[in-house]
């Protein structure tokens, strides 16, 4: 276990892999913040098509945040391209 003066805080390492997948958690939110959207869309009168062309958008972007995240952890040359 690493020495650390302040334990409740992240090490370097530990933000860097944050970091690496901050684009992917941010996909994530989006998806989950869609999802509640039509979850409660009765609340403010009903589900419309934007709605679902939001949660969509969500989607397409986690599974693109997906694929580039796995990418980036086996091909170390792209981690340099990024």
């Amino acid at each position: 276990m690493p020495n650390r003066s302040r334990p409740d805080e992240p090490t370097a390492a530990e933000l860097a892999a944050i970091e690496t997948e901050q684009a992917l958690i941010d996909a994530e939110l989006s998806w989950l913040d869609a999802e509640i959207t039509l979850l409660t869309a009765n609340d403010r009168g009903g589900r419309n098509p934007l709605d679902w062309q939001r949660l969509r958008r969500a989607e397409t972007r986690v599974i693109r945040e997906t694929l580039a995240y796995v990418a980036a952890r086996t091909d170390p040359a792209s981690r340099l391209a990024a």
